[in-house]
């Protein structure tokens, strides 16, 4: 029972972490306007960075990668003698995911899931969430446009994850299908901002919002 219970209990604890959206809370905790009511809406880094805010927006991006980081760590350092291994690993760091895109604490109304997948990409290995954040900043660094930066990084990752298998990191199909669903929910989330990309109205980093 505890083999089903366990892994269980532990995406419970995973999803709830994940539903803590720390753009709102640092907002709040810092007298910022709610996030989700300027800019794209989006409770996420980014958007807060657009309050004109970097500390609050550098908080917000650390918390929110904390929270998908965490529980991928414990169950990987500690979860063996329990019969906590890759496949609890894959799914506590989606629970985490889906808590951020849907969190209970905050009426199912989410983020698009940015930091928290690197920061369950970073718990699976360091060298994958690197790999994937250096995509990241390449892309934002010559294009100037997070949400282009961020999808594809989100198309990288799973290629990432597959190619440095058994060379940089050890490699589990459950772990693999995690990634790319967090991936293909990624890209999803930002259908709106692949419109706007197209249509040449996508707001570049470092805009504020409007007043």
């Amino acid at each position: 029972m505890s083999t089903v219970l366990l892994p269980l209990a532990a995406a419970v604890a995973a999803y709830l972490l994940g539903s803590l959206s720390f753009a709102v809370i640092v907002s709040r905790v810092m007298g910022l306007s709610d996030p989700r009511t300027y800019g794209s809406k989006n409770p996420g880094a980014t958007n807060v960075l657009r309050s004109g805010s970097k500390a609050a927006a550098a908080v917000t991006l650390l918390f929110d990668a904390l929270k998908g980081w965490l529980p991928v760590v414990l169950v990987r350092w500690f979860g063996a003698p329990y019969g906590l291994e890759e496949g609890t690993m894959a799914l506590v760091g989606l629970a985490a995911f889906l808590g951020h895109l849907w969190p209970v604490f905050f009426r199912f109304e989410g983020g698009k899931g940015v930091a928290t997948a690197l920061g369950v990409l970073m718990g699976i290995s360091g060298w994958l969430g690197l790999a994937t954040l250096l995509t990241w900043v390449i892309i934002a660094f010559f294009f100037r446009y997070s949400s282009l930066a961020s999808l594809v990084a989100a198309v990288f990752a799973p290629f990432f994850y597959v190619l440095g298998g058994g060379v940089a990191w050890y490699t589990d199909a459950r772990v693999g299908v995690a990634i790319a669903v967090m991936s293909g929910l990624l890209a999803w989330r930002h259908k709106e901002n692949i419109q706007r990309l197209l249509q040449g109205k996508e707001s570049r980093l470092g805009s504020k919002k409007k007043v």
